[in-house]
């Protein structure tokens, strides 16, 4: 039986993550270098060098490659897609990250935005994972996480297009984990809970509704991009080589209550 340390050993894996540039995709970047892995960054806004990202993998003392990719362009995605194997050899780990949000109430939601989110939040993704998925099928290894969201089973206020792309992430997990399970390809996601990113500013600076969520919240406090590492590199890792479909809670709690 291997030991504890070698299942989590990422040594040798190639990982492409998406919106790593900060955030909650930043901390997932570092988990991996630190566990292993070289990374291949990609955000809408990545530096050609010298960026955050890049300065933390490095410290590792594992490669990155930075690559800038605007995720609401289709062709952009399909050609960063196309190309990131044969600029950097096959790709061990894919992790969706990228994401973006936009706050409405329903009834004035705007047709550009809804058209956006799908596309950065839900379709971009899947053509990753289906240009990427289908080589790791053909060698018969590799590992696929998402990043889901609490509105992948809750509704939310104010976010009817994100909740619509965050629950249909967590089905597209299942969806691919069924097909792709027997030749070796994992597929699952993770479930951040309020993690405290740009995204969530607007909550938090807001004294009402944060007092409301930390009230909900059983570990008491909102959570930090670096409580998402040790769940990344779980399911990045040999550890998780029987887990398929699965959407991990990292919410201190929050589904739970």
């Amino acid at each position: 039986m291997s030991s504890l340390p070698h299942l989590f050993d990422l040594t040798g894996r190639r990982a492409v993550v998406t919106g790593c540039r900060r955030g909650i995709g930043l901390a997932m970047a570092e988990a991996l270098a630190e566990a292993g892995a070289d990374i291949i960054g990609v955000s809408a806004q990545m530096e050609a060098d010298g960026s955050e990202v890049e300065r933390r993998v490095t410290g590792h003392g594992r490669s990155f490659a930075a690559h800038r990719v605007d995720f609401a362009d289709r062709q952009a995605v399909s050609h960063f897609a196309a190309r990131v194997e044969a600029d950097h050899g096959p790709i061990d780990i894919l992790i969706n990250n990228a994401g973006t949000i936009a706050r409405h109430p329903a009834a004035e939601f705007p047709d550009e935005d809804w058209d956006r989110l799908i596309e950065v939040n839900l379709s971009s993704q899947f053509v990753l994972s289906r240009e990427l998925g289908k080589r790791m099928v053909e060698r018969g290894q590799g590992k696929i996480v998402f990043t889901a969201s609490l509105l992948s089973f809750q509704g939310g206020v104010l976010v009817p297009a994100y909740t619509a792309t965050k629950s249909a992430i967590a089905g597209l997990t299942k969806a691919l984990a069924n097909e792709w399970a027997s030749s070796g390809v994992c597929v699952n996601a993770i479930t951040p809970g309020y993690i405290a990113t740009d995204n969530t500013q607007a909550l938090r600076d807001d004294q009402t509704r944060s007092a409301a969520i930390l009230d909900r919240i059983p570990a008491g406090r909102w959570g930090r991009p670096d409580d998402l590492a040790g769940a990344t590199v779980f399911l990045a890792s040999r550890a998780s080589d029987y887990v398929h479909g699965a959407v991990l809670p990292v919410d201190g709690g929050w589904l739970g209550r």
